[in-house]
Order: structure tokens, then C-alpha cells, then sequence
């Protein structure tokens, strides 16, 4: 099986190369050969397979390239995140939409000259959901909420997840798009995320770094475990079509807590003095963009395709600290 990862350097990206590579095999198929396609260099563990290949440079760039490649298995993690793309329009248009669209075009031109279909994951996100002053927001998302996204992060990711459907239906390539949510606790630096914070309160403090949250402790949000993303990814390519149900895009599960409770189980889980690094540093725009997310989900059909929340944010921390060993 040959496959591409977009955003292959970064955080999610890398650690998916490397649970695949581990694995050795995907949906059954021994995994043979993997590109990793980013703007960054490889890691140097991943720079040293063999088996694996680095495209360094943007998406919009290297498509032109992979339209001579037939990859089997496609995940397209590479995005411009919620803060970039509010910052700057034009980058989050070319970053998301045109380089989103070129991959598409270059997997539709190798399946109409070859036959070749690949299977594609796109990863969407739970920021597509929102409320306007004509219809708001449920308390709790289903499987069925209509999407209304209210930055332009969002926006992209719901007009994505319909470009991919319709490729699909077109049978150019078997497209599945999840909408993860938010995945903490990350390691490395923040980055332009107005999520990053979730984590930086968590991994900087730990770090013996202060650091702050910009909304109130009250705030509400669905949060998943790294480990627990990728697998949840895995599990979706590996479903049969059945299973999946249609073409519709997939809530991925998550817990959901508040701010406080994070920092209740960060205290419980590493001390006082630890949760002494966190302090309340209001920002208006990033307090606007999150308090537009949904808090509470019903993940019934991503249950049922074996798919789970993590079992507790104190468990997501200890997750974390395992890693950092």
C-alpha cells in the first residue's frame, strides 16, 4: 500500500506516519511505501526510512507532482488553522480551499487516466458548527445538526467536506471526511491555533512555564487525546462503506470539559505549584471564536463504527506525561 499524508511533518501528521509504519500494514495491506508532504523537513526519525519519502514546500506546489503517483491511501491533515485564516483571509483561501482543491484534481486525473481510485480521510473540524440569529445552535450536536460556521476556518473546512463528497459521488476517489476535534495535549510550540491554548495550559506549566487562558473558566469544550485521534483516523479508513454510511462527514467523539476542570486535573495530577502557572489573560477574539463552538456532542454513529471519548482529562495528562518519558 503506497500512502500520502499531507501535513506529514507536523504534530498529528508525523505521529500517524509513525503508528502506520509500526503497524506495517492498513486496512489489511501491507504498507509498502509512505509520502510525507509538508512545508517543514521530515522529522529525522521519519527522514531516515527507507520506506519513507519527504515533499518539502507547500500543497499548492507539490500536486502537480503527485499527479503522476497512485497512492492508495490518502490523509489529508494539512490545513490553515482557525487563527491564520481569521487573521488572514487569503492565506486560509489558498492554504485550505486551492490547495484542497489541486490534491483532489490530482488524484481525479490519475483515476481518469489510470483507474486508479485512492481512498481519502480529509480532516474536517468541529468549528464547522455555529450559530446566527436565524437559527441557533443546539445544546448538543448530533449526527444530523445543520452546520453553520461562524469564522472563516470553518467556513472552509464545511465547503471542503462537500467538494470531497462530490468527488466521491463523481467516483473519482472514496472520500471520508471527519471532523476531529480539538486534540490535546500537544506537544512543541503553540501555533496559530484559537484552540492552541487547551493545550498550552496544560504543556507549559508541566514545562515549569507560565502560561494563561483567554476565556473564562466556564468554557466548555470537546477535547480528545492525541492517541486517541489517530486511532479513531485509522479506524475510519479501515470501515467498510457500510459502516460509514453515505457521504456524509462523521463527528469524531470527544469529552467534553470546561476550562476549570482541565486546570482541576492538571492541580490533582502535578500539584499546587504547577496550576499556580496558569492565570486568566482575557483575549476578545480568541474568547469570540471559542465561545462559537459547539460544548456538548452525541456521537452515536461513530460509536456504533467502534470509535470513543477518552476516558477522562486526568487520563489525557497522564497520557501526556507518558510521552514526554
Amino acid at each position: 500500500m503506497n500512502i500520502l499524508i499531507t501535513g506529514g511533518s507536523g504534530f498529528l501528521g508525523s505521529k500517524l506516519a509513525r503508528t502506520l509504519l509500526a503497524r506495517g500494514h492498513l486496512d489489511g495491506r501491507s504498507i509498502t511505501h509512505m509520502t510525507l508532504a509538508d512545508q517543514f523537513p521530515l522529522p529525522v526519525d521519519l527522514a531516515a526510512k527507507p520506506d519513507v519519502t519527504g515533499l518539502v514546500g507547500s500543497l499548492l506546489s507539490q500536486c502537480e507532482l503527485l499527479k503522476d503517483q497512485s497512492f492508495d491511501a490518502v490523509f489529508h491533515l494539512a490545513s490553515a488553522v482557525s487563527g491564520e485564516c481569521e487573521a488572514d483571509f487569503d492565506l486560509g483561501l489558498r492554504s485550505n480551499l486551492d490547495s484542497t482543491r489541486a490534491l483532489l484534481d490530482a488524484l481525479r486525473h490519475r483515476f481518469n487516466t489510470t483507474g486508479h481510485k485512492a481512498k481519502l480521510i480529509f480532516s474536517s473540524s468541529g468549528g464547522i458548527f455555529g450559530s446566527d440569529p436565524a437559527r441557533r445552535m443546539p445544546a448538543t450536536i448530533t449526527d444530523d445538526t445543520y452546520p453553520m460556521p461562524q469564522s472563516s476556518y470553518g467556513a472552509h473546512k464545511f465547503m471542503l467536506e462537500q467538494l470531497v463528497a462530490d468527488y466521491s459521488r463523481k467516483g473519482y476517489i472514496e472520500g471520508r471526511s471527519v471532523r476531529l476535534m480539538t486534540v490535546a495535549v500537544r506537544p512543541g510550540k503553540p501555533n496559530g491555533a484559537a484552540s492552541s491554548f487547551f493545550s498550552g495550559i496544560i504543556r507549559e506549566p508541566i514545562a515549569g512555564v507560565a502560561s494563561s487562558y483567554p476565556v473564562p473558566l466556564t468554557t466548555r469544550h470537546g477535547i480528545s487525546s492525541p492517541e486517541n485521534t489517530i486511532d479513531g483516523i485509522i479506524k475510519v479508513f479501515e470501515a467498510t462503506s457500510e459502516q460509514f454510511g453515505g457521504r456524509m462527514a462523521l463527528n469524531m467523539p470527544a469529552i467534553s470539559v470546561t476550562v476549570g476542570e482541565m486546570l482541576d486535573a492538571l492541580q490533582k495530577v502535578c500539584g499546587d505549584q504547577v496550576r499556580a502557572l496558569v492565570t486568566h489573560q482575557p483575549d476578545p477574539l480568541v474568547e469570540k471564536i471559542v465561545l462559537g463552538w459547539p460544548t456538548h456532542w452525541e456521537n452515536k454513529r461513530s460509536l456504533a463504527m467502534g470509535l470513543k471519548a477518552d476516558e477522562s482529562f486526568e487520563a489525557i495528562i497522564r497520557q501526556y506525561l507518558d510521552s514526554q518519558v
